[in-house]
């Protein structure tokens, strides 16, 4: 049987089911006491939101759920302006890429406001620089603006330990990168290339949006870090603030009548549950998503 053959595993898969169940149980009653609740009468009555909060933290692996907040706020017509609050040091070119451009369609439609936390530098400066205006802190971390791309060389650690790796490619530059051997001149030559590439783009993104010539954001824009208060002498923000102020900036530049009430998106049941179950899995002393641990288990 398998639960015979496999017993950590049927365990595990066991345990993944009945936090499952309960989780969706859960949910299903907090949904239903909450309809209860908020359909008495009378019973509450919050302001209702005019000034969507998008929040970016942490590296920038994935630019999905942030671009999908971004439209939700954008479409939504009791939504004024949109304020970004970015606490990040970066992450990803593409990912960053995506919301800098998801902010620059919406700056048409919307007011958008960046707002920084204790950091936003790299990929979280390239985000920030798609807001129509940006607030930073005075103790802010920004700036790293640039690409870097780093190379290990493990040929002496697998020699140690006996290990001959071989490799079978179709081209010449298909295992560039490999750890197992150190880079050759022509492929050191194609990866500087690439990061000034992407290193160019970051520039010229950035330069565009901020309106700032392209010599002088170059100029800036060699990888060292600012505080919020150098950046605001270089251009690279526009007024010193926190999040309050920059919600009432947003509110000031969209010609709002009324007080701004600051909303977050609402997390969907899946996101719920993933977080509940990623978290489960995380008690467990088991890293990284739910699929790549069960593969790996498997495996």
């Amino acid at each position: 049987m398998f639960s015979r053959r496999h017993p950590i595993l049927f365990f595990l898969l066991i345990l993944t089911a009945c936090a499952t169940v309960l989780c969706v149980g859960g949910m299903l009653v907090v949904f239903s006491v909450s309809r209860m609740v908020f359909s008495t009468a009378g019973t509450f009555h919050e302001p209702k939101g005019n000034i969507g909060i998008v929040e970016v933290t942490g590296p920038i692996l994935s630019s999905r759920q942030v671009i999908e907040n971004i439209k939700i706020f954008r479409d939504d017509d009791d939504i004024k302006a949109i304020v970004v609050r970015v606490d990040s040091p970066g992450g990803g070119v593409g990912p960053s890429q995506e919301i800098f451009r998801e902010l620059m369609k919406t700056r048409p439609v919307k007011t958008v406001v960046a707002s920084m936390g204790s950091v936003a530098a790299s990929g979280g400066y390239y985000i920030a620089a798609g807001a129509q205006a940006i607030v930073a802190n005075p103790g802010t971390i920004t700036g790293s603006i640039g690409v870097i791309m780093e190379h290990v060389n493990l040929t002496e650690l697998v020699q140690k330990i006996g290990i001959s790796p071989r490799v079978i490619k179709s081209g010449e530059f298909k295992d560039l990168g490999s750890p197992f051997r150190e880079l050759g001149d022509n492929e050191r030559q194609l990866l500087q290339e690439l990061v000034d590439e992407l290193h160019q783009q970051f520039v010229s993104d950035a330069a565009r949006a901020r309106n700032i010539e392209k010599q002088i954001m170059g100029e800036i824009a060699d990888g060292r870090i600012y505080t919020g208060q150098t950046a605001l002498d270089l251009n690279l923000v526009d007024r010193l603030g926190n999040l309050d102020d920059a919600v009432v900036w947003a509110a000031e530049l969209a010609e709002m009548d009324q007080e701004p009430v600051p909303v977050y998106p609402k997390d969907n049941p899946i996101s719920v549950l993933r977080k509940m179950t990623q978290t489960l899995f995380k008690d467990l002393n088991i890293s990284g998503t739910i699929t790549d641990n069960l593969r790996y288990i498997i495996h």
